[in-house]
Parts: C-alpha cells; sequence; structure tokens
C-alpha cells in the first residue's frame, strides 16, 4: 500500500540493506532488554503498592488523619511513577525500537497513535512534575512538624526549600522543552 509521498509501508517492497547499515538499524533491538528490565521494576511497584495498601487497611483504625494521607499519597506516587513506566516502555519501544501495530485494538493508548520522541519527552516531563508535585505535598504535610514539640519529621527546613526549588527547576525545564519543541516543529504541522 502506498503512503502519501510515494513510500510503501510494504516491508517486503524495501530494498536489502548494505551489512553497515543492517547492523547499525538492527542495533536498536539492544534496547529490549532494558524495556524488559522496566517491566520487571512494574512488578515490583506492584507488589509495593500492595504492601503499601495492605499496611493502610490493616492499620485504619489506628492511623491519625494525617498517616492515612501520607500513605495514600504514597499509594498515588506509586501509581505516577508506575504511569510513567509504562510511558517509557510503550513509548520508547515503539518510538525507537519497533512498531507494536496497535491500530484497532480496542485497548491502544490514545497518545500512542502520534507518539514521536518530541511528544514522548514532553510527556515525560509532565509525568515528572505530576510525581514531584506528590512529593512535595508531602513533604509540606510533614513539615508541619518541623520545630513542633514532642512531634518529629525527616524534614528541615532547608530541606523543604530545596525541594520546592527542584521542583520549580523540573516546572522551568519542562516549559523550555516544550518551547525548544514548539520552535523546531515544521511550520503548520499541530501537536
Amino acid at each position: 500500500m502506498a503512503q502519501p509521498g510515494g513510500h510503501s509501508r510494504d516491508p517486503a517492497a524495501y530494498n536489502p540493506m548494505k551489512p553497515l547499515p543492517f547492523l547499525i538499524f538492527s542495533s536498536r533491538w539492544l534496547q529490549l532488554p532494558l524495556y524488559l528490565g522496566l517491566i520487571i521494576a512494574q512488578c515490583v511497584y506492584v507488589f509495593l503498592f500492595l504492601k503499601e495498601l495492605w499496611h493502610l487497611v490493616t492499620h485504619a483504625f489506628d492511623f491519625s488523619e494525617q498517616q492515612i494521607m501520607l500513605v495514600v499519597l504514597g499509594l498515588i506516587d506509586v501509581v505516577m511513577i508506575s504511569n510513567l513506566l509504562i510511558m517509557v516502555i510503550v513509548g520508547g519501544y515503539e518510538t525507537f525500537v519497533s512498531r507494536l501495530r496497535l491500530e484497532g485494538h480496542p485497548d491502544q493508548p490514545e497518545w500512542l497513535s502520534h507518539v514521536n520522541a518530541s511528544i514522548l519527552k514532553i510527556k515525560l516531563a509532565m509525568a515528572i512534575i505530576g510525581i514531584s508535585s506528590i512529593h512535595l505535598l508531602r513533604t509540606f504535610i510533614e513539615a508541619g512538624n518541623i520545630g513542633g514539640l514532642g512531634r518529629t519529621t525527616n524534614y528541615t527546613e532547608s530541606g523543604v526549600l530545596l525541594q520546592t526549588l527542584i521542583h520549580v527547576v523540573f516546572i522551568l525545564s519542562a516549559i523550555g522543552i516544550a518551547w525548544v519543541d514548539r520552535m523546531t516543529a515544521a511550520p503548520g504541522k499541530g501537536h
């Protein structure tokens, strides 16, 4: 089947590659063990989520509202990191290794149909900002214990300030990535 511009999507229509270009192009498959490793990391996060959920359920009557909120924020954090892993695994494999051929599959993620390296970078930056936001919210909740009598916290005022600055740097980095992507996009090409 011919594509716009006269290119064919039929693999049999491609000319055989010379050995060096073939080797270079085939080297993309070296990333496969990396993506499989991330799937194993995803399994570890599922285990961590279930462990924390069990901890929450078994201590629901013992925990204060603040402790419950911190555990729930920890669960949300695990889910957001898991979502980030899925974006990297699926989007990275599709972009850099091989097509998944999910066209028409009812569970195909909406964003996957138009994913490329630029879009993947922006989505990853936004996910990192979301994860950083959850960490910062947990820090702010626990920061109320700084200097309190009889209450302990692992945070210091300078630690809270540094974490806030790091979060702002993440936001500025995401804005910078989006701005550079917009400037380098072809005129008239929408995202």
